[in-house]
C-alpha cells in the first residue's frame, strides 16, 4: 500500500566549519497523486559523498549549491512502487540523482534501471557508479600510469582511492596508498594488493612516505590536499602527473587553507596538475562502466562498503566522512524492497 506521507532531509543552515545536526531538518511531506509520466519511488539506499560539503556553501562552482529549506540530493537506489510511465513498472530498481527522502516522485528522465543479476545493486552507487568512474577517468586520462611507474593515492581507503590503486596495479604500476589508520593500511596492502601504504596520522609520516617511495612519484592522485599533499609534492619525479580529484582536508576549514606554494615543485619537475570532475567524461561513461564491470566480474577489482542503517542516521553518516570512519563507499540503507526480489 502506497504511503500518504514521508520525510525528507532539508538543508536549513549553511555550515561554517564542520557541519552539525542543526544544519539539517527532517520535514514531513504528503505523497501527491501521480501525474502522467511520473513514478513513485521508495528509497532503498542513498549515497553520501565529500563533494556535497561544497554544495552547502552559497558559492559558484561546477555544480549549483543546495538551496536552503529544500531537500538535499545525491545518488539514490530506489524501488518503483507505482508508475504512470511506460518505461518503468512496479518492482523495478532504479538509480538516479534524487532527494534525501524516504520516497521520491520523479520523471523517467534521468533514471537508470538497475539489473540486480549483474552485481549487488549497491555497486551502482560505488565501484560501478560515480566513485568507480571518478577513479577510472581521473587516473587513466590524466594520470596515464605506465608499467613500472609509481602511483600514489591519498584517501586510499575511501571509495575513489581504493579503486585508483587497484586500477594502477592492473596497468602494471606500483601502487602506494596514504590513509589514516593502521587498520586501513593493513586493508590496502593485504586485501587490495597495494605495494605499500603509509599512515598520515603518525608523527613519522614524512619519513615513512619517503621510505615507501625509493623511486619517487610518477602519478599522484590527490583526494585530500593539505599537509599530506605538500609532503607528496616534495617527492615528484620529472614529468609527474597529478589528477586533482578532491581536497577534503580543507572542506570544513573556517578560514583560508594556507600552505607551501606548489609552483616551484611543478616547474622543477615539469609536472602537470589537472583538476577534474566526473561530468567532464559524460560522453565516455559507457566505456568506463564496461571496463569496471569486466574487472569486477573477473575478480580483479575488490570493493568495500560502510553501510549505516536507518534514514534518521543520514546526517551522521555524512558527517562521518570527515572523521574518516568509513572504509570504502559510505552508504545509508533506508529500507528493504517491497516488490523486488534481490
Amino acid at each position: 500500500m502506497a504511503p500518504t506521507t514521508y520525510k525528507e532531509i532539508h538543508l536549513v543552515n549553511r555550515p561554517e566549519g564542520m557541519p552539525s545536526d542543526e544544519d539539517f531538518k527532517f520535514v514531513e511531506q504528503e505523497v501527491p497523486a501521480l501525474n502522467d509520466g511520473e513514478i513513485l519511488l521508495k528509497t532503498l539506499y542513498l549515497s553520501v559523498d565529500p563533494y556535497m560539503r561544497g554544495r552547502m556553501q552559497d558559492a559558484k562552482s561546477y555544480i549549483a549549491p543546495f538551496q536552503l529549506n529544500e531537500a538535499i540530493t545525491s545518488g539514490v537506489l530506489a524501488e518503483v512502487i507505482a508508475s504512470e510511465s511506460p518505461q518503468f513498472k512496479q518492482g523495478d530498481i532504479v538509480n538516479g540523482n534524487l532527494k534525501w527522502g524516504e520516497y521520491n516522485i520523479a520523471k523517467a528522465d534521468g533514471l537508470q534501471k538497475v539489473d540486480p543479476s549483474v552485481a549487488p545493486i549497491t555497486t551502482r552507487l560505488g565501484v560501478l557508479g560515480l566513485t568507480g568512474l571518478t577513479a577510472y577517468f581521473g587516473l587513466l586520462d590524466i594520470g596515464k600510469p605506465q608499467a613500472g611507474e609509481t602511483v600514489v593515492v591519498s584517501g586510499a581507503a575511501g571509495a575513489v582511492g581504493s579503486i585508483v590503486g587497484q586500477i594502477a596495479k592492473l596497468k602494471g604500476a606500483k601502487a602506494v596508498g596514504i590513509a589514516g589508520s593502521d587498520e586501513k593500511i593493513d586493508y590496502l596492502i593485504n586485501e587490495l594488493g597495494f605495494d605499500a601504504a603509509v599512515n598520515y596520522k603518525k608523527d613519522s609520516f614524512e619519513a615513512d612516505l619517503k621510505a615507501a617511495l625509493p623511486d619517487g612519484v610518477d602519478v599522484y592522485f590527490d583526494n585530500v590536499g593539505g599537509d599530506v599533499s605538500d609532503a607528496v609534492m616534495r617527492l615528484l619525479n620529472r614529468n609527474a602527473r597529478i589528477p586533482l580529484c578532491g581536497a577534503i582536508s580543507s572542506y570544513n576549514a573556517a578560514g583560508k587553507d594556507l600552505g607551501p606554494r606548489i609552483q616551484t615543485s611543478l616547474i622543477k619537475t615539469s609536472s602537470m596538475m589537472q583538476g577534474f570532475t566526473l561530468g567532464n567524461y559524460a560522453a565516455e561513461f559507457e566505456k568506463g562502466a564496461k571496463d569496471l564491470g569486466q574487472w569486477l566480474q573477473a575478480g580483479q577489482l575488490k570493493y568495500e562498503e560502510t553501510i549505516v542503517e536507518g534514514f534518521e542516521n543520514t546526517p551522521q553518516a555524512f558527517l562521518d566522512l570527515f572523521r574518516g570512519t568509513n572504509l570504502g563507499k559510505q552508504l545509508v540503507k533506508v529500507a528493504d524492497p517491497e516488490f523486488a526480489k534481490l
